[in-house]
């Protein structure tokens, strides 16, 4: 939290995580760290992919991020 803007830098990073903490993480009793390491990586690649942001409009972030964004035509 040093720095100038630093905050704001940090709520983009801490959203995703707290959802990889309550619906992955903390759901699982790992039994080593590849295993662990693993199973986020496939939740990482389900939050991505499949799973609907309704910060997104019910999108992926993968669509959001992928998808071309339609042409504007000048008036």
């Amino acid at each position: 939290m040093d720095g100038k803007g630093a905050w704001r830098d940090n709520a983009f990073v801490e959203r995703p995580w707290r959802s990889v903490k309550y619906e992955e993480v903390y759901l699982r009793a790992y039994d080593s760290v590849s295993e662990a390491r693993a199973s986020i990586g496939r939740y990482l690649d389900f939050y991505n992919s499949r799973r609907p942001h309704s910060s997104l409009d019910g999108i992926t972030p993968d669509q959001a991020y992928f998808n071309p964004l339609p042409l504007r035509l000048a008036a």
